[in-house]
This record gives C-alpha cells, sequence and structure tokens, in this order.
C-alpha cells in the first residue's frame, strides 16, 4: 500500500467529503420526495456510513490488501442494499471506483470497478423500468474518468519517487565524492607534513646528532674542539626551534625572513661550512627574478636536504651550491667531490634507517610543475640539480605552506 503523502490525505479527505455528501443527498431525497421505503433508505445510508467511516478509522485497512478486501466488500453489499432501495444510490458509484483503484491490487481494481458500474448500470435501468444508452453512458463514465485519473496520478507518483531516489543517490555521491576529496586532502598534508619535517627538523637533529659525536670524539683530549663542537649543536638546536614553531604556525620558513632565496642558500652554505668539516660554497648566475613564496620555499628545503646529505654520507670535502635565474626557469644545483652512489640501486625508504630525501625532493619539484635530476656514481661525486619553470609573482602561502 501507498504511503500517504500531504496530497493524497487532502485527496483522500475530499472523498469522504464527497461520500458523506451523496449520503446525505440520498437520504434526503428520499425524505423530501416521499419515497415508498423513505425510513429505510436513511437507514441504509446511516449503515453505508458507518461501514464507510471505520475504513479509514482502521490502521489494516490501509496496510493491508487483505484487510481492504473485506472492507470494500461490506461497503459494496451495503451499497447494493441502498441501490435495489434507491436509484439515488447510483451516485455512490463514483467515489466507490476510486477507493477500489486506490486500495486493491493493480489487476483486481479495474475488474471491481467494471462490476460496480455494471451494477450501478442495472440498477438504475430497474429503477427507471427501461435500458437506454443514457443509463448506462453515466456510470461507465464516471468510472473511465477514474480509472484514467487514477492511472494518471499512479504514473506521476511513481515518476516522483523515481526522482526521489535519484536525487538521494545524487546526494550520497556528493557526499561520497566530498569524502573522497577530504580523504585525498588529507593524505596530501600529511605526504607534505613529512617533507617539510624530514627537510627541517630532521635534518637539524641529525645535524646535531653528529656534532655531538664529533665532539664525543674530542674529549677528553681536545676539550676545546668539544666546547666548539657543542656550542655548534646547540646553535642548531636553537635554530630547529625557531623552525618547528615557525612550522606550527604556518608561516613561511625563518631561513626566508627578511631576506631573498639567494641570501637564504648563501647563509644555508656559511653555516653548513662552520658546523661540519665541508668547505660549502655559494654561486649566483643570472639576474634576480622575484619568485612566489611556494617555489623559494621549495629550492631552499631541496638545497639544505641534498646539503644534509652530503654532510652525512658523501663524505665530501667541498660542496658548491649555484643558484641560477636561466631564461624562463630557475635553477638550484648542489654538486659535491664525495664518495658518490649509483642512483639505480638506491633502497626503498625506511622508517628505521631514513632514505626520504630525494623522494621528498622529487614531490615538491612534481607539485610545482618542476624537474629533479641526479647524477652521481661511485667515486665521482653528486649532482642535485632542481628546475622549476618561472611563475607569476604570487602569495601562494595558501596553498603550499612550509
Amino acid at each position: 500500500m501507498n504511503t500517504l503523502t500531504p496530497t493524497t490525505r487532502a485527496l483522500a479527505w475530499c472523498l469522504h467529503l464527497l461520500t458523506a455528501g451523496l449520503l446525505a443527498l440520498a437520504a434526503g431525497r428520499a425524505v423530501t420526495d416521499g419515497a415508498p421505503h423513505a425510513v429505510a433508505v436513511v437507514a441504509v445510508t446511516a449503515v453505508l456510513g458507518l461501514v464507510y467511516a471505520a475504513g479509514p478509522l482502521l490502521p489494516r485497512v490501509a496496510a493491508s490488501h487483505r484487510a481492504a478486501t473485506w472492507w470494500l466488500a461490506a461497503v459494496g453489499a451495503v451499497w447494493l442494499v441502498l441501490l435495489g432501495l434507491s436509484a439515488d444510490g447510483v451516485w455512490i458509484a463514483f467515489p466507490l471506483y476510486f477507493l477500489q483503484l486506490h486500495l486493491l491490487p493493480r489487476r483486481a481494481g479495474p475488474a471491481a470497478v467494471a462490476a460496480t458500474a455494471t451494477a450501478a448500470i442495472v440498477a438504475f435501468a430497474a429503477h427507471q423500468g427501461s435500458f437506454t444508452l443514457a443509463t448506462a453512458i453515466g456510470p461507465a463514465l464516471g468510472a473511465a474518468v477514474a480509472v484514467a485519473v487514477v492511472r494518471g496520478y499512479q504514473a506521476l507518483y511513481r515518476e516522483s519517487e523515481q526522482r526521489r531516489r535519484l536525487i538521494e543517490e545524487l546526494t550520497a555521491t556528493r557526499a561520497d565524492l566530498a569524502a573522497a576529496q577530504h580523504t585525498a586532502g588529507v593524505l596530501a598534508e600529511r605526504e607534505r607534513l613529512a617533507r617539510e619535517i624530514h627537510d627541517t627538523l630532521a635534518q637539524g637533529l641529525s645535524s646535531i646528532q653528529l656534532l655531538l659525536h664529533a665532539a664525543e670524539r674530542a674529549l677528553p683530549g681536545r676539550p676545546e674542539a668539544a666546547a666548539r663542537h657543542v656550542e655548534q649543536a646547540r646553535h642548531t638546536a636553537v635554530d630547529n626551534i625557531a623552525e618547528a614553531r615557525r612550522f606550527v604556525a604556518a608561516l613561511t620558513p625563518p631561513a626566508l625572513d627578511g631576506t631573498t632565496l639567494a641570501g637564504a642558500l648563501e647563509r644555508l652554505c656559511a653555516t653548513t661550512s662552520a658546523r661540519h668539516p665541508l668547505d660549502a660554497r655559494f654561486r649566483l648566475t643570472g639576474e634576480l627574478v622575484r619568485l612566489p613564496t611556494a617555489h623559494e620555499v621549495a629550492l631552499l628545503r631541496i638545497a639544505q636536504s641534498a646539503l644534509a646529505n652530503t654532510v652525512r654520507h658523501a663524505g665530501a670535502a667541498t660542496a658548491e651550491v649555484t643558484l641560477g635565474y636561466l631564461g624562463d626557469h630557475v635553477a638550484v644545483d648542489v654538486v659535491d667531490d664525495g664518495t658518490g652512489f649509483d642512483p639505480d640501486t638506491l633502497p626503498a625508504p625506511d622508517p628505521a634507517d631514513g632514505g626520504f630525501g630525494l623522494a621528498a625532493m622529487r614531490a615538491r619539484m612534481d607539485a610545482l610543475g618542476g624537474t629533479l635530476t641526479i647524477e652521481s656514481a661511485p667515486g665521482k661525486g653528486a649532482t642535485v640539480a632542481a628546475r622549476l619553470p618561472f611563475a607569476e609573482p604570487a602569495d601562494t602561502d595558501a596553498e603550499v605552506r612550509p
């Protein structure tokens, strides 16, 4: 059975009022016309009204085809009695059509309507004493109209249900898409945070570890050298704390505050040379061009990571960082004279042993449409070259933050 909507509920009340009006009309005409069976007609209309009223009051009638069938049978039986007593009972057939089409199964409804129309035509002809075409037109036309209206309404209802289900599916799909976008955003943010932590805090902690190891080796024979290494480790820790605070605040790297990318790279080389046994030099080629913040951050982080790898793994004596503004792109090259390695045989990144630096560099370049090239061979040093196309200067902090 269909669940009543506000529209169907209003139509049902109109049908109930129509039935009540027609019953009142039949009883009133029997009394005013002085019909032979006026008392019986009034009594039967009253019984029919009570039986009819029981339907809307019984929940089972609306919930079960079986209960609706029994109720309609009771209504039809009392109606047939009224039809036998008064020709005015034929008008009750019209609301009965709608009840039968609405409450009975799809095939049983039209059959019940046809039977009701036939009974109405036969009874009306009997009361008139003759059968004419006009006698059949009224009940038959009423039945046809009822079938057309109900079938049209049911088609509209099915279409509205299909649209409702489609809207629900679209809403669910939209929610799934939003969830997928949220998940993708979370994963992208995790990857970004991993790169930033690796290139800042992890590298700083690694530098502190190397300095403290150097201090341990200098003790007890060279206390001044040990003190110098400890002092450098302390400065590195201070810088790392500043990085962490600025990182949490989602601002630009401290190394870029109040200076250019060239100045930040030059300071990076000077700091690395002061803290580690590596002669790191900076070289600038081309004319300075203002870059978006995201580009400067990426190039600075790649230089930091490349120099940190040189200090930790290369055993190099010298390293050169070159910042070049070349035609339509900017480049940062980090070249060292260390032991080198085979880029094709690098181990996969591991949480215990590290190895995330090169992957993080590539990810930074891919995110900004640049390229990263690594050239090295055992015993021949290494070159890390990052290339980025020029972009219009813009504040891209909202898109890529350090």
